[in-house]
């Protein structure tokens, strides 16, 4: 630090993030919610999400880690928490492996999803992620909102219910 500079602490940034769908596939949604946090104290918190007709959990999962880090206006380091084992096992492990492959499987079969992975890989090159993986559905107050916000997301795909 030069002489005489002060240097503000910088935020602590956060992503929760969630995916959901009725039926599998079916309409799904996403969901994520953004806080910058100096120790306890929350200084910005920031909801996103969204949806589409037809899809699946497992491209909603993906989707809303992808929009969070889309958001980011400039290089961050950040950690995005997920309930998504395969998302998180996928971007800190089998996503290597793929890449190898040129987005092939160990069976040599094409990825799942590359469209998404290929652009989460894209989101979090110009971020220094942490991924952590929490129980889903298990009282976790921030995956809980990230979830109500992937429902969220959802409701307008839903179909509506007939009144006879």
């Amino acid at each position: 630090m030069i002489p005489g500079s002060w240097c503000a602490p910088v935020p602590e940034l956060y992503a929760y993030t969630d995916g959901a769908c009725s039926g599998n596939p079916g309409p799904g949604g996403w969901g994520a919610l953004m806080i910058a946090r100096e120790g306890d104290t929350v200084l910005r918190e920031r909801e996103l999400n969204g949806g589409e007709p037809d899809t699946t959990n497992n491209r909603m999962e993906l989707l809303a880690a992808i929009s969070a880090l889309e958001a980011l206006s400039r290089p961050s380091e950040i950690t995005i928490v997920t309930d998504s084992a395969y998302v998180k096992n996928g971007v800190t492990g089998w996503i290597h492996g793929w890449k190898r492959n040129g987005w092939r499987t160990s069976n040599k079969k094409p990825v799942k999803n590359v469209d998404l992975w290929q652009r989460l890989d894209e989101a979090q090159a110009r971020h220094d992620v942490t991924w952590e993986w929490v129980k889903g559905h298990a009282g976790h107050p921030e995956n809980e909102r990230a979830d109500e916000l992937a429902r969220a997301g959802m409701e307008p795909f839903k179909p509506k219910k007939s009144r006879d």
